[in-house]
């Protein structure tokens, strides 16, 4: 598996933990807001890209680390698009690290497998919107059928799983009145964390966003107050 960038040390992705954190190339959502856009198209399979890394250059840069580094984050773009990413979360865990996973939650079936292999520490997973179809698909800009029933599989899935787990939203003002904020609260009512990250105009996906002032630092506050009844713990980030 290559990878399309990786940063040597991270003291924010993993809460608690200095962490390597890897991106991978593709994704099957095409969300408006995203600021890795640059990420969401995968090359061919015999395709070169300046940049990459291999998993054994990957392993080799995690043997010298050993003893500095905690944990590795595999982000993306989303890394369940990749059948290889089993594999190499495997090899990674083998080196002693812990392991965290970013995922928009479409492909179930690999967070199950990689669940029940003990192959993760860590899961944050982000909610695009209130589990409405239409909703669903204006925040996350295409939406099969089947993607929006395994977002809400993985949801339920990660609910009831044993391992860390955050739910996280980029709060966009076109999309995330309070009530819609409440609504995806109360979708993961008893989840241990709900983060609502600031949303930023600079470099998305559309271009038209640019123009779209972000909340306050006061009005994201009182977006967490108003979800706080339904989950353990809300945070708000890059205010």
């Amino acid at each position: 598996m290559k990878f399309a960038g990786l940063v040597k040390q991270s003291l924010t992705d993993y809460p608690g933990k200095i962490a390597a954190v890897l991106f991978s190339r593709g994704c099957n959502l095409r969300c408006p807001f995203c600021h890795n856009a640059h990420l969401l198209v995968r090359p061919g399979r015999n395709e070169a890209v300046a940049g990459e890394i291999e998993d054994q250059d990957l392993l080799a840069f995690l043997q010298e680390r050993s003893g500095f580094l905690d944990a590795v984050v595999f982000s993306g773009g989303e890394p369940t698009i990749n059948p290889e990413l089993p594999e190499v979360i495997r090899r990674v865990k083998n080196t002693g690290y812990l392991v965290k996973l970013d995922t928009n939650g479409h492909n179930p079936l690999m967070l199950t497998q990689l669940l029940a292999d003990d192959l993760l520490d860590y899961v944050a997973m982000d909610i695009k919107a209130p589990l409405d179809y239409k909703k669903y698909l204006e925040a996350s800009g295409r939406l099969s059928s089947e993607d929006f029933f395994n977002v809400r599989a993985a949801i339920n899935l990660l609910q009831n799983s044993a391992v860390e787990v955050e739910f996280r939203t980029t709060v966009v003002p076109l999309w995330h009145r309070a009530e819609d904020m409440v609504a995806i609260a109360r979708h993961i009512k008893g989840a241990r964390l709900y983060c609502l990250q600031q949303f930023n105009p600079r470099a998305t996906l559309d271009p038209g966003l640019s123009s779209v002032k972000p909340y306050s630092k006061e009005e994201l506050l009182e977006l967490a107050r108003l979800c706080q009844p339904y989950v353990d713990l809300v945070r708000v980030r890059n205010i």
